[in-house]
């Protein structure tokens, strides 16, 4: 196999002796000139393939353990539809599986959710079965968490497995370059389009300067193909793309001043319901992490419990409040008319809850919660004077995203391209509750604790 850019061009030269100059810039159009370059391109199109069939795997295993321990478990069992309490042993049982997961084998599950989203330090080998065995636990299960970070894992851990093993010397940036590709392929639909997973890769990795798109490009190749193959392996099987999406959007309207007001006041709730549900699960899991066996099965059940009293408020089927949200989305948008207010309150405080001890506990990923928080809070909002279901649902996604994972970019593609046609109607207000939300959320956080023995640092004098 070619080797990806060369040593000479991925890495900077210095220039100079021991002196200390500094380095000398990057020249992205010669990288791109070099056979590396295409052998990376190359690779990142062939590596689609088989990582997005991965991800369409682990998707349809987890989709169909769902339905097999939510529905089919049940009739089998003699109930008449799936009892209410159904999830609190399950999810104990979840707890387990997961505890002596991370206990056990190496990796420790994968990355900790409740420490926000995270695509750095692709997984070894030797880690991938144990992020594969917690997410698959956790989210067949009922855990109320999402599958892109355990996909962004696999598809990186597997392009890096599979270029280590085809050369072993190929230079490291080329292997970066190539593992990040993989994680671009595995969430290539997962959110609606490769162009959010796209952002969302791109801003949390930070990518920017003149050689952002030598970066990017690999990424977004692999991404199209596994696209392409994620459709046509839904369209083959008959069991779709398990994509985000919505099936009904109602129409939205130009938005009007009472709108931008009702924007920013979703911006500033959603700022500090996201910083409660952080703090919250941040210190369930320092709990969790002294006693992990009891304290994460413990957590499943307080889970289930939590979708046990909100159908007994609402006399609604708990499963609105379990897993990660993704599929229930549409049909809560949809059938909208049919919530109260009261039961919209209930259905957010619930998952939020849940959210909460999910976070502190489980392995997957904290998108897909964070959209279906915010939705139910803004169609909360939609109740009151002023503010239409479709505008309140999208400043309700986009803000509660920005406010959980601090990407204000992919919130904004998030709740607008989610809604098609409508979202560029209500863009506008998305912005505001965003940057809103955003701003709030940076304000509120926790600054870090100030080294042992630090003094005050002295101010430093304006410009």
């Amino acid at each position: 196999m070619p080797a990806g850019p060369p040593a000479e061009s991925a890495e900077p030269e210095h220039a100079g002796g021991a002196g200390g100059a500094a380095p000398a810039l990057q020249d992205p159009l010669a990288i791109v000139r070099t056979r590396g370059y295409v052998a990376v391109l190359v690779i990142s199109a062939l590596l689609g393939v088989p990582i997005s069939a991965a991800a369409f795997g682990f998707l349809a295993l987890v989709s169909e353990l769902q339905k097999l321990v939510y529905d089919d478990l049940p009739k089998t069992l003699g109930f008449h539809g799936t009892p209410d309490w159904w999830a609190v042993p399950l999810l104990a049982v979840a707890g387990v599986l997961v505890a002596l997961t991370i206990h056990h084998l190496p990796g420790s599950g994968g990355h900790k959710p409740a420490e926000g989203f995270k695509t750095g330090g692709t997984p070894s080998a030797a880690a991938l079965p144990g992020v594969v065995l917690a997410a698959i636990a956790s989210l067949s299960l009922g855990v109320v968490l999402g599958p892109e970070a355990p996909l962004i894992a696999l598809g990186g851990g597997l392009a890096v497995g599979a270029v280590r093993l085809l050369k072993r010397d190929a230079p490291p940036s080329a292997v970066a370059v190539i593992g990040a590709a993989g994680s671009f392929a595995a969430i290539s639909e997962l959110l609606g389009s490769p162009l959010v997973g796209a952002f969302l890769l791109m801003e949390a990795t930070v990518l920017g300067g003149p050689m952002m798109g030598v970066v990017l490009v690999p990424g977004l190749l692999s991404a199209g193909v596994g696209s392409l193959t994620l459709t046509g392996l839904g369209t083959w099987t008959g069991l779709g793309t398990y994509s985000l999406a919505l099936t009904h959007v109602p129409p939205a309207g130009r938005p009007t001043f009472g709108e931008f007001a009702w924007a920013i006041l979703a911006g500033a709730l959603a700022a500090l319901l996201g910083e409660a549900i952080r703090r919250t699960s941040l210190s369930l899991q320092d709990l969790v992490e002294r006693h992990r066996l009891p304290l994460t099965v413990l957590m499943g059940a307080a889970t289930g419990l939590i979708a046990l009293l909100y159908a007994v408020l609402t006399d609604r089927p708990a499963t609105g409040v379990l897993f990660s949200g993704q599929d229930a989305l549409g049909p809560l948008l949809a059938d909208s008319a049919t919530y109260t207010a009261a039961t919209l309150v209930a259905l957010l405080v619930c998952k939020a809850l849940a959210y909460c001890t999910s976070l502190s506990a489980f392995r997957g990923g904290p998108v897909f919660p964070a959209l279906f928080v915010g939705a139910a809070g803004g169609l909360g909002l939609s109740h009151l004077p002023g503010l239409g279901t479709t505008a309140g649902f999208a400043i309700g996604v986009g803000a509660m995203a920005v406010a959980m994972l601090k990407l204000p970019m992919t919130s904004v593609l998030l709740a607008s391209l989610l809604l098609g046609t409508e979202g560029l109607d209500v863009m506008p207000l998305v912005i505001v509750a965003v940057v809103v939300a955003y701003v709030g959320t940076l304000r509120l956080a926790r600054r870090p604790a100030a080294p042992h023995g630090a003094g005050p640092q002295p101010a430093t004098p304006a410009p």
